[in-house]
Order: C-alpha cells, then structure tokens, then sequence
C-alpha cells in the first residue's frame, strides 16, 4: 500500500509538473494574443483586482513587518544606522519582501482565479467560448497568467519601499531615531545585486502561482464539488513551489 501511495504521488507531481511546463510554454509562446482588444480588457481587471485592490493590505503589512524587524534589531545592536540597513536588507529585501508579497497574491487572488475558472468550467462557459470560436486559453488563461506576474513583481517592490521606509518612519516618531540616518544606513547596504535577486524571485514566484491557480482552475470538470478541491490544490501547491524557488534561489545567490 506504501508504495502504491508512493507512486501514486509520483505520477501526480509528475503530471502536474507536465501540465504546468505545457501551459507556461503555450502561454510564452502566444503572447501576442495580449494585443486583441478583448484579451487587453480581461488584462485590466485582473491588474486591477490582484494589484490595486491588495495596495492596501499590502502597506499595512509591509509597514507592521518593517516596524518589527527594526524594533528587534535596534532592542539587540542599539542605534547602529549601518547594521541596521545590512539586516533590513538581508531579511525584508532578499527574503520577506517577495515571500510576503507572494503569499498575499495566493491567498487572494490564486483562490479566487481557480474558483472563478472551475465555475466557468462548470457552467459551460468555456464551451460557450469555444462554440463562438474563441480559444478560452487565449482569452482567458493567457491574460491571467501575464497579469499576475506582473503584479507580484510590482508588489515585491511596492512591499519592500513600504516595509523599509514605513517601517523607519514609525520607528524613528516613536523611538526618536532620525529617519534620515537609518535612511542613509539602508542605501549604504543596499546593493544592485540585492535588488536583482529580489525582483528575479518576484518574478519567478508570480509565473508559478499564476500557472499552477489557471491550471488548477481550468481542470474542473463537470461538478461543483470539484471547485474547492481545485482551489486548496491551487494555493498548497503554489505555496509548496514558491517556498521551493526560495530556499533554491537563496542557496545559489547567496551561498
């Protein structure tokens, strides 16, 4: 029984792993389809819905993080501007910044686009599309898989400048600390390096959860029941990848 269990799990991250890679593929190579008008609007408001829609919770989060990373590391160096930026760079910038940001996007929007494709699935939209002569993967993966990319990638960023300079702000009203010299101590241990292993997570982190939520979604059938095993299957599994790219990308940059 173990080891059909064993290889039962197998053949599934295998096809799984298939299935991803075949999308992302297709998805890469049609990209061109993001100039049709009507692919253009899905691509809007999936912008707006994953991107402006989270801006808020995703400041509110960036600046409770920054204020507690600083508040424990000035408790355990005191007031010392340099260290201070070298650990706000080492914990918000490499590694919380688009871990953080990533978990936002799968708890909101990776959930709700499996949902969102299983109902349409079941309700025979999609088939309503193919009948009209639409190809659903261009009209409706393909956007959703660009438009969520991007918007982690701008979120990462968006989270770090809220984390590290809300989280200053903060600090420096209630510890009297001058934010310009923790300011200047962050800039200093700042690096082009540091940025680019940030914004290279991000972007990986984005395609995988937008892949694997399409996929997830878009394999529904025919009974509602199988819409929120598809979303918990969508968001453990993009957690599970993304937390995989991490600790790969950490170990070969900063290794």
């Amino acid at each position: 029984m173990d080891t059909q269990k064993i290889g039962g799990t197998v053949v599934n991250i295998v096809r799984y792993a298939t299935g991803y890679y075949e999308l992302l593929c297709y998805a890469m190579r049609n990209l061109p389809v993001l100039k049709r008008l009507p692919v253009r609007s899905v691509l809007r408001k999936q912008l707006y819905f994953t991107g402006i829609e989270a801006l808020s919770k995703v400041s509110l989060i960036g600046v409770l993080v920054g204020v507690v990373v600083i508040t424990q590391v000035t408790n355990i160096v005191g007031q010392n501007a340099l260290l201070t930026g070298k650990i706000l760079i080492w914990t918000v910038v490499r590694e919380l910044g688009p871990l953080l940001a990533a978990i936002v996007i799968i708890a909101r929007s990776g959930t709700a686009i499996a949902s969102e494709l299983g109902s349409m699935k079941v309700n025979r939209e999609v088939d309503s599309l193919q009948t009209m002569g639409i190809n659903p993967v261009d009209y409706l993966l393909i956007p959703r898989i660009f438009g969520i990319t991007t918007t982690v990638f701008i979120l990462t960023f968006y989270f770090q400048v809220m984390a590290v300079a809300g989280g200053l702000a903060v600090t420096s009203f209630f510890a009297d600390i001058p934010f310009l010299r923790q300011l200047n101590g962050v800039m200093t241990a700042l690096t082009l390096f540091d940025v680019a292993a940030s914004l290279l997570k991000s972007l990986l982190f984005g395609t995988a959860i937008s892949v694997i939520s399409c996929y997830q979604g878009f394999s529904v059938h025919s009974s509602i029941t199988e819409i929120p095993q598809a979303a918990t299957r969508a968001v453990m599994q993009s957690l599970f990848v993304v937390f995989i790219l991490d600790g790969l990308i950490t170990f070969l940059l900063f290794t």
